[in-house]
């Protein structure tokens, strides 16, 4: 199994959008959003995806993950079977050097919220954070999607 090392930010603005060599529409929903085992099921474009993600460890930047694609018809039959709420946003790929930025703008109840995630080899790999990058959240329970599935960010927003 594949380990996940990222780092994710509040988007100050969206001046990254004129940085962005690439867009995706992203629909997904959870078979299960435990912290321990989350199961998502994601369309992305026209393709499926089944990901399988476990918990984080103490700084929240570091987990593991497997991800399979599948065809998009069992993804949308699978989204019918998710538990409640649905995260619906749109990823923006964003470069820096030689790493890249996914930059997602959710709509629906988590509209307002702006968030960059960055993949490094290393939890204390540096970068160059583009001035558009906001207050780190890397850890913060309430920006994972399988929380503000839950707890849709509408629902918080004027607590930052």
């Amino acid at each position: 199994m594949a380990q996940e090392i990222e780092r994710k930010f509040l988007v100050k603005d969206d001046s990254f959008k004129r940085q962005a060599f690439k867009s995706t529409r992203i629909i997904q929903g959870y078979l299960s959003s435990v912290p321990e085992r989350t199961v998502r099921v994601r369309i992305k474009g026209e393709k499926g995806y089944l990901t399988v993600k476990g918990i984080g460890n103490a700084s929240g930047a570091s987990r593991f993950e497997w991800e399979m694609e599948i065809p998009k018809e069992d993804a949308e039959n699978l989204l019918k079977i998710c538990e409640p709420g649905v995260i619906d946003k749109t990823r923006y790929l964003v470069k820096n050097g030689d790493l890249t930025f996914e930059v997602d703008e959710f709509y629906g109840e988590n509209e307002g919220l702006v968030i960059a995630e960055i993949e490094l080899k290393s939890e204390d790999q540096a970068f160059e954070k583009p001035a558009w990058l906001g207050r780190e959240v890397t850890g913060d329970t309430r920006f994972y999607n399988s929380m503000l599935m839950k707890n849709p960010f509408k629902n918080w927003k004027d607590q930052l």
